[in-house]
């Protein structure tokens, strides 16, 4: 217990001699502010930083330990720092660091600035517009009456606010506009957050909630979008007013057409093309700047481009989980704290002595809290839930969090907000947001889970173990034999069930060319040209893939299946050419070539080279003509050894894969380990039965979420080879074995993989991690 303690008393040691250092910096940072002002501004700015940075974590860890949101945290943070507390018992301490010349100011408010951009930017890419797709007229609905009743309720209490409070009372209606759509925004982030803690992240309730949060912030930003456009033509005419709709939608509409495409292409050929470090956020970044810089050209603010660029960059197939998890991490360790914690800053809550403004924020709770409650319980029961249901997303639409304080933070930069109101609807959104998650955890509580439910969350849970379903881009390698075509075949099937994008690499090699006197042919006429056979093996992953249908949890939702393929040529590939390729971020290598073994039955020189530098996933075709043309048509005969490994499990899954493609018969060929065949003389014990029980109801039920009808067979009699060996005599047409890839320069996947590689006749395809 020693050691634990001493630890703690380390780590309570470390961090007060870090505040201390703070607190013994601030008087130096205030002296060389009055002997060198002009030296002292990066100082001065360096040091603000860091305690917000500092501040910002410490409170945010603390918020996060008793269930609320860090950014609440942050933010509370920000006020303990700013007039309301550290104003009032240090104050020239607190001009010292936080200074109110315009020259320092500056500088931190442009970094905040940048912050909101990235703040939206994460927003738009954490936006998941296909769950919005899914919950369909119920998040609709909610999001239409959530938004409108609150909006009108804003609305109707800015036009009813005092002249003191007003930044220009002759552009009240600006103002109002402003202040019901602050009114009428959840915060995604803090739904999302207490739904995930109490896993209804995938419940339907917990998805129409998100969804309907999504929808909401979507159209409060671009209602946002048009009052500050509004505000900075600095009048209300019918032109102000038809420009900044006219050019949002037209903004909006060019995004999410051709737009999206454009942006794919953009994050695709970063990712190909570049060799230094993380080019895909560069390119993300300047996406979002050139999308914000487009809709302030157009008359509408920054925030709805960088927005739509998070939307359109979250939807790219080419971003992967740790490309997500770089942005992410430089926005939430470094933009997040200072953007919040400078949002407390500027909110004085000493105004609250004036006990008009505390009447006045106590209304404004009021009126803020019961029209987002009843509109949303309106548009829930609207949608078609249930009372208990329409309760639980009442008390999560309540949550203002951290978009309320981004929106009120740019009205007060754009001089829509007074100062005093500012502070009074930062402390309604810290109020709203601390009060929710009780609330919503006690009404998600009450809710029972339907039976259409328990079984989608069932397929959620066997596609979040998958192989296939969290294959996010592949690599073909093909030649103009059998093996070739049937290994885009495979690509296509497995890449047209999630729509993942694919490269084929063609080695098929090129004829010389023979002259005129001998043949009048040019190269692309003989069939041997090489755009001819690349462009051929992509055109059988294009088929191949339109064959099947997407696999979705509701079946009912499941569409044909679309790939993008890129094909590339190559007269040899090599390690080096592979690594090369492997470097843009692949998961699964799938090979087909001529030759696929050599004279002593292992893999060929030329299938080791190929797998050589590719670290991830091997999947190896090996077959005759014609072996597996019955497979790839209709009715085929498909036998999947398996043993409790996970490298036996991705195996079945590619092949219920193909089979549900292709309607083919599927025998699951269970070898039970450490049977008396396999040399140790034992009988299977009572737990290996139990392990061997549940191992088979595992995969009978990733055969039905697939929707194949798996047979079953068992030994436990031979050697697991001998087994596969003799049990693929009676009549397959593929065999799908996972296998673990060994070290040295030949590829080998253990002595079962070889004695089917060498002594089976049937086409077989392996699954190797």
């Amino acid at each position: 217990m020693a050691a634990p303690a001493n630890r703690a008393g380390g780590r309570r040691l470390s961090l007060s001699l870090l505040l201390l250092a703070f607190l013994i910096g601030i008087p130096a940072v205030a002296t060389a502010a009055q002997t060198a002002p002009s030296e002292s501004s990066i100082a001065v700015f360096v040091a603000e930083i860091g305690v917000l940075l500092l501040v910002g974590r410490i409170m945010g860890e603390a918020a996060q330990r008793i269930g609320q949101p860090p950014v609440m945290g942050q933010l509370i943070g920000g006020l303990l720092l700013g007039p309301s507390v550290l104003g009032a018992l240090w104050p020239n301490a607190q001009h010292a660091l936080f200074p109110s010349s315009a020259v320092q100011k500056n500088l931190i408010e442009g970094v905040a600035q940048l912050g909101v951009l990235m703040l939206l930017l994460l927003t738009g890419m954490e936006t998941d517009l296909p769950l919005v797709r899914r919950v369909g007229r119920t998040a609709v609905t909610v999001a239409i009456a959530g938004v409108a009743i609150p909006f009108a309720f804003g609305v109707w209490l800015g036009e009813m606010l005092p002249d003191s409070l007003l930044p220009k009372p002759e552009a009240r209606f600006v103002t109002a506009l402003f202040l019901g759509t602050a009114l009428s925004i959840s915060s995604v982030k803090i739904v999302a957050m207490v739904i995930r803690e109490m896993n209804f992240m995938r419940r339907d309730i917990g998805q129409i909630i998100v969804a309907s949060a999504i929808l909401e912030d979507t159209i409060g930003w671009v209602i946002i979008a048009i009052a500050f456009g509004l505000a900075s033509a600095g009048r209300i005419d019918v032109w102000s007013v038809g420009r900044a709709l006219i050019g949002t939608a037209m903004f909006l509409a060019a995004s999410l057409t051709f737009g999206r495409r454009i942006v794919f292409e953009l994050i695709r050929w970063a990712n190909d093309s570049f060799q230094s470090e993380f080019p895909v956020i560069t390119t993300i970044l300047v996406i979002m700047a050139a999308m914000a810089l487009i809709t302030q050209a157009i008359g509408v603010n920054m925030v709805l481009g960088a927005f739509v660029a998070g939307i359109l960059a979250g939807e790219s197939p080419i971003r992967s989980r740790h490309i997500d998890e770089q942005l992410r991490g430089l926005i939430v360790a470094l933009f997040m704290p200072i953007f919040f914690g400078l949002s407390g800053l500027s909110a004085d809550l000493t105004v609250l002595k004036d006990p008009h403004l505390a009447v006045l924020a106590a209304g404004l709770l009021v009126i803020a809290s019961a029209g987002k409650f009843l509109g949303a319980f309106v548009g829930g029961k609207l949608g078609g839930l249930v009372r208990s249901e329409a309760l639980a997303l009442a008390c999560a639409m309540n949550a203002r969090g951290s978009t309320e304080v981004i929106v009120a933070s740019l009205g007060l930069s754009m001089g829509i907000l007074s100062r005093n109101l500012f502070t009074l609807i930062v402390g309604m959104a810290v109020i709203t947001t601390v009060s929710m998650p009780p609330m919503l955890r006690w009404a998600l509580k009450r809710l029972p889970m339907r039976k259409a439910e328990r079984i989608r969350l069932q397929r959620e849970e066997i596609d979040a173990r998958g192989f296939v379903t969290n294959l996010e881009r592949l690599l073909v390698v093909v030649d103009d034999s059998h093996n070739g075509k049937h290994a885009a075949q495979l690509a296509g099937i497995i890449g047209g069930s999630g729509g993942k994008p694919t490269t084929v690499l063609d080695l098929t090699p090129r004829e010389p060319h023979k002259g005129a006197a001998k043949s009048h042919k040019r190269p692309s006429e003989d069939g041997t040209d090489a755009k001819t056979h690349a462009e051929g093996a992509a055109r059988e992953v294009k088929s191949a893939a339109e064959r099947v249908t997407t696999l979705e949890t509701n079946p009912d939702e499941e569409r044909p299946g679309t790939i993008d393929v890129t094909a590339v040529r190559t007269h040899a590939i090599g390690p080096e050419v592979i690594a090369e390729e492997a470097r843009k971020g692949y998961d699964l290598l799938v090979i087909g070539i001529a030759d696929t073994r050599d004279a002593k039955g292992g893999f060929s020189r030329g299938v080791s080279q190929i797998a050589k530098n590719f670290e991830c996933s091997l999947a190896v075709i090996d077959g005759r003509e014609g072996d597996l043309e019955p497979l790839f048509k209709e009715g085929g005969k498909i036998l999947i050894p398996v043993n409790g490994t996970e490298v036996s499990r991705r195996a079945a899954e590619v092949g219920f894969t193909v089979a549900r493609a292709n309607n083919a018969e599927v025998t699951v060929f269970y070898v039970i380990p450490n049977s008396p065949g396999t040399g140790d003389g034992r009988s299977p014990a009572r737990g290996i039965r139990r392990r061997d029980a549940a191992v088979l109801k595992d995969i009978a039920a990733m055969a039905e979420r697939y929707g194949v009808d798996a047979h079953r067979s068992i030994c436990g009699e031979l050697a697991p080879d001998e087994a596969i060996v003799r049990e693929a005599k009676r009549g397959f047409d593929l065999i799908v074995l996972g296998a673990n890839r060994r070290p040295g320069d030949t590829l080998f996947f253990g002595n079962t993989a070889a004695a089917v590689l060498d002594r089976v006749e049937t086409a077989k395809l392996f699954v190797a991690s």
